[in-house]
């Protein structure tokens, strides 16, 4: 028996869903049938559609606490249920974390990517508690919240933090609300080139990833998938890493010895 995620009569919340990742997700989204509502403080430049459905838009200020109150009451009221919210928002620009600006920046980089997500989360969870079958919350971090960030020091403890907050939600809301995190590694979006250069240097960036390449939003989408499905039913604080198998460790490049012979803890035999 194939084995098929349906999300049909299901309504999901995909913040930051209009490009990037956020959209890859929506995409996937509206393909296994469910009805999707994103929100970002811009429009589109066109809507999001995928599977025959177009994902629904509202301008929002995640930073705002009462204008996310007020954008998941007008869902309740629009829809009538949340199944699913995916905390996608977020980003930073490179900025050492040094001077007065950059310490302005970065307590908004705090706000964007961790205070937002756990309000939104407060929101949605006001919601799933009281309706049948509860729902499912993701939130999208990202490896800089597990190594070091240097340039990216705020974004990184706003993504570390995120996780615990999963984690901790997870333990609090069961078991109507799992909460579960993705931890993504680079994906190559529409923005791509802005951080990586061009084909040349995306390619590059892409060989020191274990698995060769970068990832496509719409993988991102399907991760994503999985832990809102029933196929994820038993799956709540987990960290789903979805990075390609991380980062090469660069003492593999740098060393001269021969690696063929190593034993378990990583020396020569």
């Amino acid at each position: 028996m194939a084995v098929t995620i349906d999300l049909t009569g299901q309504v999901a919340v995909v913040t930051g869903g209009t490009r990037g990742v956020g959209a890859g997700i929506v995409r996937r989204l509206l393909e296994a049938g469910a009805q999707v509502v994103t929100c970002a403080r811009r429009p589109p430049g066109a809507p999001v559609e995928a599977g025959g459905g177009t994902a629904g838009f509202y301008p929002v200020d995640l930073r705002d606490p009462d204008a996310v109150s007020a954008f998941f009451a007008q869902v309740g009221a629009t829809y009538g249920r949340l199944d699913l919210l995916v905390n996608n928002a977020g980003g930073t620009p490179f900025q050492p974390l040094t001077g007065v600006d950059s310490r302005r920046a970065a307590v908004r980089t705090v706000e964007l990517n961790l205070v937002a997500p756990m309000t939104a989360s407060l929101a949605a969870h006001e919601m799933m508690s009281r309706q049948r079958g509860g729902g499912a919350i993701v939130m999208i971090s990202s490896v800089s919240g597990t190594r070091p960030s240097p340039g990216t020091a705020a974004y990184g403890a706003a993504k570390a933090g995120l996780a615990n907050l999963a984690a901790s939600l997870a333990v609090e809301w069961a078991p109507l609300v799992r909460v579960n995190t993705l931890v993504l590694g680079m994906v190559r979006t529409e923005l791509a080139h802005l951080h990586y250069g061009d084909e040349d240097g995306v390619a590059a960036v892409g060989r020191t990833v274990p698995l060769g390449r970068l990832a496509e939003p719409a993988e991102i989408g399907d991760a994503c998938l999985f832990l809102a499905s029933d196929l994820a039913r038993y799956v709540t604080g987990a960290s789903l890493h979805v990075h390609g198998g991380g980062e090469r460790p660069a003492f593999l490049d740098a060393a001269t010895a021969d690696h063929s012979m190593t034993n378990h803890s990583g020396g020569v035999s």
